[in-house]
């Protein structure tokens, strides 16, 4: 008799059996913005994107799967049916995934009906059985917000207490941290909203805008990566900085603050590749870090969608360094590079 989970693990084991040694950026030359990551029980890591367009529509949350990180298979929508309360909108940005139980759980940001003459966002919360899903909304925002400083959730799942922290923001204002209840639907009792990051206050000094937090423990200490200033268009200017804290709730210090340097990027651009950012982290068999976000090849820098503000933001995948206690990438790889061991 077939046995359906035995056969993906025999796909899954040649897969990596035959994993390529090395791989060049992009991994997904698709536009793919704002990835997240996290690997599955089946073998296969999953990530997911903001919103694109292709020739068939909007996909309102992009999902692909891949056995080793470099050869990606798009999966299509993972929230095929837009929630209620965001159903004539179509702002769906920076999925969160992660498994809590039997269930997967989805954070994501959308723009309300209410708001649709204003720039007001909200943090949402979707459930699947499954992690290419489909997600279903839990039926109202999670957290409202002005302008479009509720953005870009991400779920730290503390390794040395067993806590859920959401990490947020910002739209100019700075990322935020709080604890989350144990069913992920809700904060903690008791707990309010912590300002972590802050944008440069100084007029017109980068970076003018922080977002997309992505927080790792290692080593004793938590990493808080996030992106600035302009993502996309014209203007674009995005790269990924770096602070660490003694807690889940900060305080941060930037890379700026304890080297005294003018900036705190760990990632920014060349000249292959425009604005790098918003990221997420994944960790390889050998227990090497590795960084998946975003960058606009200067050569191709429009979507297919008719977009004027955005630009073709496509998926690209570096080894993280660390170097006395700071992570390291310092620009997109343009040539050959070892791929991770998977």
């Amino acid at each position: 008799m077939p046995d359906p989970e035995r056969d993906r693990a025999v796909t899954v084991s040649a897969a990596a059996d035959g994993a390529r040694h090395t791989y060049r950026n992009p991994v997904l030359d698709r536009d793919f913005p704002d990835p997240s990551a996290l690997l599955a029980d089946d073998g296969y890591y999953y990530a997911y994107a903001t919103q694109s367009r292709d020739k068939d529509g909007w996909i309102n949350i992009q999902v692909a799967r891949s056995a080793d990180l470099i050869d990606w298979e798009h999966l299509g929508d993972a929230l095929p049916v837009k929630p209620i309360w965001a159903s004539h909108t179509q702002d769906f940005w920076a999925p969160y995934v992660l498994r809590d139980g039997e269930r997967f759980v989805m954070f994501y940001s959308a723009k309300p009906d209410a708001c649709d003459d204003e720039p007001g966002h909200s943090l949402a919360i979707a459930v699947a059985e499954r992690l290419e899903g489909p997600f279903t909304d839990i039926g109202q925002p999670f957290l409202n917000g002005q302008g479009f400083e509720v953005i870009d959730p991400m779920v730290l799942r503390d390794p040395a207490s067993g806590r859920f922290f959401l990490y947020w923001g910002s739209g100019f204002q700075p990322i935020k941290v709080q604890e989350l209840s144990a069913d992920l639907l809700s904060f903690a009792p008791g707990t309010r909203p912590t300002d972590i990051i802050w944008p440069n206050p100084e007029p017109g000094a980068f970076p003018r805008l922080v977002e997309a937090a992505w927080v790792i423990a290692h080593d004793g200490a938590y990493y808080l990566f996030y992106s600035g200033d302009n993502c996309c268009g014209p203007q674009a200017e995005y790269g990924v900085m770096v602070a660490r804290a003694s807690d889940p709730l900060g305080p941060f210090e930037t890379l700026e603050q304890v080297r005294g340097i003018r900036h705190s990027l760990m990632l920014t651009r060349n000249d292959k590749w425009l604005a790098p950012g918003h990221n997420g982290i994944v960790t390889d068999r050998a227990g090497v870090h590795w960084i998946l976000y975003h960058a606009v090849d200067i050569d191709r820098p429009r979507q297919r969608q008719e977009d004027e503000i955005n630009s073709r933001r496509v998926l690209l995948i570096d080894r993280i360094d660390w170097a006395d206690g700071w992570p390291v990438v310092r620009t997109p790889s343009t040539g050959e590079e070892k791929a991770p061991a998977v």
